[in-house]
């Protein structure tokens, strides 16, 4: 324990150990992943594309609020990504004056290939664990749990597929 851990409560220490964790997950689900091999999109396309799938279309503001990311960033990434056919603009359908966007059919092929790869790394993980698929099953739960609360702080919200929004993984 460092000289600085001593001086926390119980609970600062708790959470500094959470931060840690969260890190070394992060590191862990990235370096699972590879090197991106046999992986086409770039991680913002794979990202903007996950929300897209998901959800209806959205306009760059909309999309610049829910990646909490300023509206020139997001103007960026959706651009090259309209340009390599990810994404396509059209009119807003509630006849609003913003255009949205929305996956392309190549855009959705390209993000299922990739998650392919990213599902196989995650599966080597928690094979490589030893977890059993309960209590693979309890640490969703809580990864669910975790971020929907984040998201509600936020008041932002993921759509998630084939599961509730306001449910638990095992709901």
């Amino acid at each position: 324990m460092s000289e600085h851990e001593r001086g926390l409560s119980e609970r600062e220490r708790r959470l500094s150990d959470l931060e840690r964790e969260l890190t070394l997950l992060s590191r862990h689900f990235v370096a699972a992943r590879g090197p991106r091999i046999g992986q086409s999109l770039e991680r913002s396309a794979y990202v903007l594309l996950t929300r897209l799938e998901v959800g209806e279309p959205l306009t760059l503001k909309e999309l610049a609020h829910t990646f909490q990311v300023g509206i020139s960033t997001i103007n960026r990434q959706v651009s090259a990504m309209l340009r390599n056919g990810l994404v396509e603009r059209i009119p807003d359908p509630d006849g609003g004056m913003a255009r949205k966007f929305r996956p392309t059919a190549l855009g959705l092929e390209r993000l299922e290939a990739d998650r392919a790869v990213s599902r196989a790394g995650t599966t080597r993980l928690i094979e490589a664990s030893g977890w059993a698929d309960r209590r693979t099953e309890q640490f969703l739960t809580l990864l669910v749990e975790f971020n929907q609360s984040i998201e509600q702080l936020e008041g932002l919200t993921w759509s998630r597929t084939g599961r509730d929004e306001n449910s638990s993984a095992t709901d």
